[in-house]
């Protein structure tokens, strides 16, 4: 039997808890959406270069059963950026930092994925005294993307390039770290990254190649916990323990079989284990 596209699509939120049922609290705040979920100490979580905060709501709402989650939206992530804006980790970790000032958010934990683990790198070091902790998972503090971020990079720059273009699949398939099996979790994966405008995308791609913060890790003074996929080959394991080793008492975790996006296919694993390490860093701050 075949599913039509709405019905499949609708299938796939729902499979992955953010259906109809899923009624987040959302404001604009300037050009970005602020969605906030759940009760207890506040979780900010920074999304990635494609996708936007919705392709962390399932990984939301497994935080949001302990804890507050305020999921922030990166200016460009629904309609492009103002003209002359920049499109760095920098310029978006200012304005973080303004809209957590703004929101009166004293200290919160700050959970960066990817492209937003070099935003809540750049925020923990140029403004330490405003995380209470840190969290990372495919972050590095300068950025190798390799080959196929610049063959990407140079296609969404030059080339128009229709939704669900099967070349860009490709690279998205490989931040599963596996070939994914087509359903549900594949698609969710595909339909939120082209909701990001491809020039966007390539934007950030580029501002990730200028992106180093390895002068300025020794200014994170917070509780700070690394979680690297053993299968993820945009930055790979190994470059995200040295990047523990270079921030003073940074715990570091790897999860088995993930590649990437292990915040969505792994995110059972990722909820207990950042739970662990909450309560151990509450602990020792106690």
């Amino acid at each position: 039997m075949r599913i039509s596209t709405q019905r499949r699509d609708e299938w796939a939120l729902s499979e992955l808890g953010v259906g109809s049922s899923y009624v987040p609290q959302m404001t604009q705040v300037g050009r970005v959406e602020v969605v906030r979920m759940g009760r207890g100490e506040p979780v900010v979580l920074v999304p990635g270069l494609a996708g936007g905060w919705r392709l962390l709501v399932p990984l939301a709402r497994r935080l949001a059963a302990r804890h507050e989650v305020i999921l922030v939206g990166l200016e460009g992530d629904r309609g492009g950026v103002a003209p002359g804006a920049e499109d760095s980790p920098h310029d978006h970790a200012t304005s973080i930092y303004g809209l957590m000032k703004r929101m009166g958010l004293e200290r919160p934990t700050v959970f960066g994925v990817s492209f937003g683990g070099a935003i809540a790198l750049d925020l923990a070091a140029r403004f330490p005294h405003t995380l209470g902790r840190l969290v990372l998972m495919g972050a590095e503090a300068r950025f190798r993307g390799g080959l196929g971020a610049t063959i990407a990079r140079r296609v969404l720059e030059r080339f128009a390039l229709p939704a669900d273009n099967p070349f860009l699949n490709q690279f998205f398939n490989l931040l599963h770290g596996y070939r994914p099996e087509p359903g549900p979790l594949s698609r969710f994966v595909v339909d939120r990254c082209w909701e990001t405008d491809q020039g966007v995308m390539a934007r950030r791609l580029h501002a990730l190649e200028k992106f180093d913060v390895s002068s300025m890790l020794h200014a994170i003074d917070v509780p700070t916990l690394i979680l690297a996929g053993t299968k993820d080959v945009i930055v790979p394991p190994a470059r995200q323990q040295s990047l523990s080793q270079a921030i003073s008492g940074s715990t570091y975790s790897t999860l088995e079989g993930a590649g990437h996006i292990g915040f969505l296919t792994h995110r059972a694993e990722v909820g207990r284990k950042f739970s662990r390490w909450m309560r151990g860093s509450l602990a020792l701050a106690s």
